[in-house]
């Protein structure tokens, strides 16, 4: 026993470090482009500390059998908006509920998400000075006062008045009322000056990343997939300033002549894209421009599905029907592309926010194969959300994350609705399957 806890021990009081291992049936360690069978996963505390077969481990070792189902790491949802609970009442959600209402959103979110197999997510932003409660949800979750996925966070997205970031918009038939919303929204504006300013502020507030509105949207009433909302040097002041303070930029983008233009700006990544054509692919191909295309949002119009789409509203039904061609051009060059491709959601209709497993169906129906819609869940997302040291991939070193899945994932659009078996930090949660 005295060698065991020389090998084995934490040295810390005497104290046995707390050991389990996992036996798999089939695993993907979000790098390779194979499931391996009969493989162990040692985990010290929170960490990976080997991965093989017929692992060596302390007598005292919990066994957690899985050799039913296939291990992943746990993955990762690289769009999503936790501001609200129900799609359903999300516009009276935007309007009437308060920061307190939307902190606890950001929270249950985050918890529902952890507990379908996604245990880290990127929160895309909102409008109103109540998004900084994403900042103090994150903050909850680390400290341990609330179970949840891993959160990057940007509170506020940078947008233009009466653009796809101004949710003033919905109130615009009593003037008074949307001018006193719009007057909520601070990082809503006009000039480099403003946009520079706005920019320090969210990142001395704790934002992880920065993102801004450049085109319009399909959910929005007013405006264009094909609008320019921010000016040329408006977008190029607020990707400059995120850099000089040691942050990535995204931006909410259609248009493929724009994601052109911001590509040769220098921005790290997009958020969309759904309008892109091939030379544009080819430039952000050279530049190692990320693209997380949220798929989800617009299936129900390139695989016609007239029962999702009167869900939507009026004017996003339109935009869909006015676009379908071009929607599913720019879905063909996304798939055929060697874009570094991210996996976001962007639920604001049909499903909930932390209903991620519902794009793995997309992208599958798209023909993008189960290795490279997994990879970018996993090991692409972790680069993209700046935790690729951390999580992304089993290996040994990494953070215990870790999910598994009771349906064959090479084939199965649906498998990502079945989460049998959900770790974060070395800590096992409860799991809850989409029905």
């Amino acid at each position: 026993m005295g060698k065991q806890r020389d090998l084995w021990g934490a040295r810390q009081g005497g104290k046995m470090n707390n050991f389990k291992l996992l036996r798999c049936g089939k695993l993907f360690n979000g790098i390779d482009e194979k499931l391996i069978p009969n493989m162990e996963i040692l985990i010290n505390e929170n960490k990976i500390a080997s991965v093989g077969q017929n692992l060596e481990h302390p007598k005292e070792t919990e066994i957690i059998d899985l050799g039913n189902y296939t291990i992943t790491p746990g993955l990762i949802d690289a769009h999503m908006h936790t501001q609200h609970f129900d799609w359903h009442n999300r516009q009276n959600e935007i309007i009437f509920r308060g920061p307190s209402w939307k902190g606890m959103a950001h929270l249950y979110n985050a918890r529902e998400a952890l507990y379908r197999g996604f245990t880290a997510i990127r929160c895309i932003g909102s409008s109103t000075y109540e998004a900084r409660g994403s900042l103090v949800a994150k903050e909850l979750i680390n400290l341990g006062y609330f179970s949840g996925a891993r959160m990057c966070v940007t509170p506020h997205y940078f947008a233009s008045v009466g653009g796809h970031g101004d949710h003033s918009q919905y109130l615009r038939t009593n003037p008074e009322l949307s001018e006193f919303f719009a007057n909520l929204t601070p990082t809503m504006g006009t000039g480099s000056d403003f946009f520079r300013h706005a920019v320090r502020n969210e990142i001395k507030m704790g934002a992880d990343y920065v993102k801004m509105m450049i085109n319009g949207g399909f959910s929005t009433p007013n405006d264009s997939p094909d609008d320019q909302q921010l000016s040329d040097e408006e977008i190029k002041t607020i990707i400059d300033t995120t850099h000089e303070l040691g942050r990535t930029c995204t931006a909410h983008i259609y248009n493929s002549e724009q994601m052109k233009k911001v590509t040769l700006m220098g921005i790290d990544g997009m958020e969309h894209g759904s309008l892109i054509t091939e030379d544009t692919a080819e430039l952000m191909e050279k530049r190692n421009v990320y693209l997380v295309p949220t798929f989800c949002p617009y299936e129900d119009i390139i695989n016609l599905n007239e029962e999702t789409l009167k869900l939507k509203s009026p004017a996003f039904r339109i935009k869909l029907k006015q676009y379908s061609e071009r929607l599913r051009e720019g879905r063909r060059v996304i798939v055929q592309s060697n874009l570094r491709l991210g996996y976001g959601t962007d639920f604001v209709s049909v499903h909930n926010p932390f209903e991620s497993g519902y794009e793995y169906e997309a992208w599958m129906n798209a023909g993008m194969g189960a290795f490279r819609t997994l990879r970018a869940a996993t090991i692409v997302n972790a680069g993209i959300l700046g935790m690729q040291d951390k999580i992304g991939s089993i290996e040994a070193g990494k953070l215990a994350d870790i999910s598994a899945w009771g349906r064959d994932l090479l084939t199965d659009p649906k498998a990502l609705l079945d989460c049998s078996f959900v770790m974060k930090d070395g800590v096992v949660y409860p799991t809850i399957k989409v029905e």
